[in-house]
């Protein structure tokens, strides 16, 4: 009967080659799934989806214009001046004008996009409702969107005394400083893409 010869080094010293192997070979395959993952995952995929805030303009319901959120604070001080006057001389007819919507973030405007987007299927149609960040007067705090459809009717009609405008036929809601307090508006553009 043949024996084998006694191995020279403890099975302790023999292992550690192939557990440091074992080890190697675990950590290598995690690092390339992370990459890959990182790789071919879609873009903004590993980030947390953007939700609005009050920091970036964000109202959640309708405000007064002495609200001390962004969305109003942000607004142009002409744009808010004409527009406290407007919905003080409002509130002496009985109608109460809210802002629904001021100052906006770029990242705002452009979740909005992103949503009418969704809503109406194609950007072209989305864009005549909302505007890009680039061209919303929303972000440089240049225009305001006003409620109830009360309100939207009173300052369509009287808002020129104080300068304000409607600016799309197709949001009644939408006004901006377009005129000379008592001078005339433009008439309306179909649509933001107008």
């Amino acid at each position: 009967m043949s024996t084998l010869p006694a191995p020279s080094d403890p099975p302790s010293v023999r292992t550690r080659p192939l557990v440091f192997v074992i080890v190697g070979a675990v950590i290598a395959v995690l690092l390339a799934t992370l990459t890959m993952g990182a790789v071919f995952a879609p873009v903004g995929a590993l980030a947390a989806p953007y939700q609005p805030t009050s920091a970036d303009g964000y109202l959640r319901e309708p405000v007064t214009l002495d609200d001390s959120s962004p969305a109003i604070r942000r607004l142009d001080p002409e744009l808010r001046a004409a527009l406290g006057k407007a919905a003080d001389a409002a509130a002496t007819a009985g109608v109460a004008i809210r802002i629904t919507s001021g100052w906006r973030a770029p990242r705002l405007q452009q979740w909005l996009l992103d949503q009418a987007v969704k809503s109406y299927g194609s950007e072209q149609t989305a864009l005549e409702w909302v505007a890009t960040p680039d061209r919303s007067h929303h972000v440089s705090g240049a225009a305001v969107d006003v409620g109830p459809v009360g309100a939207q009717a009173w300052l369509s009609r009287c808002g020129a005394q104080w300068g304000l405008c409607q600016v799309y036929g197709n949001e009644a809601w939408h006004f901006e400083l377009l005129t000379t307090p008592g001078g005339t508006c433009p008439p309306p553009r179909a649509n933001a893409a107008d």
